[in-house]
């Protein structure tokens, strides 16, 4: 590839990630700058939300040609709130699901919010943290939850497989599986962040999995057109 052609890609993906970007309801796109350099994109300025900050990852990660995100966007509240404020919010909001075990719990250091304690499904982990993304005041999330090991569980390779199979957003035939002890181990190749994801999804779901592997790579066949309506 020319160095032309590797700089007018590079201006389509970044001019499709605006266009995505400004056509979310869920995001104000004011104050985001957006650079893309051999299909890595980088997102920079301010968002008023955690959860906004997020959404703008996953719009970036929707654009056909992007093979890597670097979300450098900073959380930039307009209304400031207290970390006692946040930490009842979290709580209330971790007690919605009653899947998500009382031995998660939620702490608070200027509004930075930590998630510890253990679960048994991989689900539950990912889960807890969802929940408090959509808490008011968040800053970020990091997410120390534990998964404990499960024994005796068999077949659990196969039960991985079966489940990519059954995926509609997942071609499992480009994906591999291992599993290693209690850690499922993905290679292969997919289209798209959207395929990798729900493939990485759909192995932390399987019994006695406590960490998935996600090494599948992405490789699009084509780049799209910057307009707004054909980044899917």
């Amino acid at each position: 590839m020319t160095v032309a052609a590797m700089v007018s890609d590079d201006l389509r993906i970044r001019n499709a990630v605006m266009h995505q970007l400004e056509f979310d309801p869920e995001i104000d796109a004011s104050e985001i700058g957006v650079a893309a350099r051999g299909g890595a994109v980088t997102l920079t300025g301010f968002i008023d939300s955690y959860w906004g900050k997020l959404a703008a990852e996953r719009c970036a990660k929707r654009v056909r040609g992007v093979r890597a995100v670097a979300n450098d966007l900073q959380v930039r509240l307009r209304l400031a709130r207290t970390d006692a404020d946040i930490a009842r919010d979290a709580a209330f909001a971790l007690n919605l699901r009653a899947s998500v075990p009382k031995t998660v719990k939620a702490l608070v250091h200027n509004a930075h919010v930590t998630l510890t304690g253990a679960v048994d499904w991989m689900f539950q982990k990912t889960q807890a943290e969802k929940l408090v993304q959509h808490v008011p005041g968040v800053v970020s999330v990091i997410n120390h939850i534990e998964v404990l090991p499960r024994r005796g569980v068999r077949d659990i390779q196969k039960r991985i497989v079966h489940a990519l199979h059954r995926s509609a957003d997942i071609n499992a035939r480009q994906i591999e599986v291992k599993v290693d002890g209690d850690v499922a181990i993905l290679t292969g190749t997919v289209g798209s962040w959207l395929q990798r994801e729900a493939a990485e999804r759909a192995a932390g779901s399987a019994p006695g999995i406590t960490r998935v592997d996600n090494r599948v790579t992405i490789a699009p066949t084509f780049v799209l057109d910057d307009m707004p309506g054909e980044q899917f």
